[in-house]
């Protein structure tokens, strides 16, 4: 239970949670979890299935398991078994296992967004009740006091709705934030890598280990990422597929955006390897999205008195090394904890930042520059993007493991790091 001094003058709710996202249900579960009150207000009016893959890696996992939702988890995900990269000839580069069958307390899990943020929210609403979660409520401002926050909201419409106060106000409302633009108005537009992504996902029989998640090729001539991220009762899978194009052409970023398979198909009509027909699986997509590479620079500070950021709202990252989820959960778990233990809202609020803020800037600037993806690039450079011979004669298995393991430990999720941090 926190420790806050009682205050007659303070709001009932404790915590309001901005964005019913991945971040702000985790994040609700941890309140609870800590006996600490909370309600979550969401902009649209009705949550759905939107979205496609995402990889949570065992430094989360290990916090959605002490939440209870290990076997649920277990149910509609792909428990990933190894991680393989292959130029875009189809050979393989390197491999090496992954979560549990790397050594980790917990596994990594390959899901469908939607299947996760609705795993997340039939939680929150059996253990809080069906109306923690308040829907069509869009968070456009929130003011404070001495004693509280107080946030405005508009419905699906744009009318004004009555306004709510709580001890403390936590922003998980994503990349469009509006309270991370109130926070910092003049932070501007976000930066461009040069790259554009899309994203599908396919119905189609599973490849190599059936739990692989595979990195191919780089943005020159075209990269892919593909994994399975549901079993079906028919023994196909739905596969989850990413490909990545340097190109100086980007919109706006929005998760839901549709694309246009003629886009970039034409880099991967010769991807047809044994073990996977790239262009047949693009095909067999209902729907593409698009989306451009696109990050902010880490803020100096996400927090103002009684009001704080996290998950994509506190640092939007380049979607590389499978960590953006990951990242927000850990920001719930550090923020529960603080806010468990502080003598007053913002005090939990300034820790919670303290120890959040340097790691996640660490990941934004290595998704930049250092991600996974660095195997493959550098294979890429030292063969001049032509087929090899054998691995052995571009590049050691010994600097392969060292490439990726510096990810790991700059993203909080090497084997050693999760053993040491209890």
């Amino acid at each position: 239970m926190p420790r806050w001094s009682p205050d007659p003058a303070s709001p009932s709710t404790e915590i309001l949670i901005v964005g019913a996202g991945i971040a702000g249900l985790v994040l609700a579960l941890e309140l609870h979890d800590a006996g600490i009150g909370c309600r979550v207000y969401e902009a649209v009016p009705e949550v759905g299935a939107v979205g496609v893959g995402i990889n949570l890696l065992p430094h989360a996992t290990r916090v959605l398991h002490r939440l209870g939702l290990g076997e649920q988890l277990g149910q509609v995900a792909v428990v990933t078994r190894e991680s393989v990269f292959f130029n875009r000839f189809g050979q393989l580069i390197y491999r090496e296992p992954a979560g549990r069958h790397a050594g980790y307390d917990h596994p990594q899990y390959s899901i469908h967004r939607g299947d996760l943020q609705a795993l997340l929210l039939a939680a929150v609403r059996e253990r809080l009740g069906h109306d923690a979660v308040v829907l069509g409520h869009r968070c456009v401002r929130a003011e404070q006091d001495e004693h509280g926050v107080t946030a405005h909201f508009t419905g699906p419409g744009g009318d004004d709705l009555p306004s709510v106060r709580a001890r403390a106000l936590v922003a998980c409302d994503g990349i469009h934030s509006a309270l991370r633009k109130q926070l910092h108005p003049d932070e501007g537009e976000p930066r461009y890598s040069g790259i554009n992504m899309w994203r599908g996902v396919t119905k189609g029989r599973p490849f190599l280990s059936g739990a692989s998640m595979v990195r191919a090729g780089w943005i020159d001539r075209g990269k892919l990422v593909a994994y399975p991220i549901r079993n079906l009762p028919d023994g196909d899978q739905l596969l989850n597929w990413v490909v990545e194009i340097q190109t100086p052409r980007h919109l706006q970023r929005d998760w839901n955006r549709r694309g246009h398979l003629e886009d970039f198909i034409g880099a991967f009509e010769d991807w047809h390897f044994d073990w996977l027909d790239v262009p047949a699986m693009m095909r067999g997509s209902q729907t593409v999205l698009e989306y451009p590479m696109v990050d902010q620079d880490p803020l100096d500070h996400w927090s103002v008195g009684r009001i704080t950021l996290l998950g994509d709202a506190a640092h939007p990252m380049v979607p590389r090394g499978s960590n953006g989820a990951g990242q927000a959960i850990l920001d719930a778990r550090a923020l529960r904890n603080h806010l468990s233990t502080a003598p007053d809202p913002m005090s939990a609020l300034r820790a919670y930042e303290a120890e959040r803020l340097p790691a996640t800037a660490q990941v934004v600037l290595a998704n930049r520059s250092m991600p996974p993806d660095v195997i493959i690039h550098e294979v890429w450079q030292r063969t001049g993007d032509r087929p090899f011979d054998s691995i052995d004669d571009v590049i050691k298995v010994e600097e392969l493991a060292e490439i990726s393991q510096r990810y790991k430990e700059i993203a909080g999720f090497s084997a050693e790091a999760l053993r040491t941090d209890h």
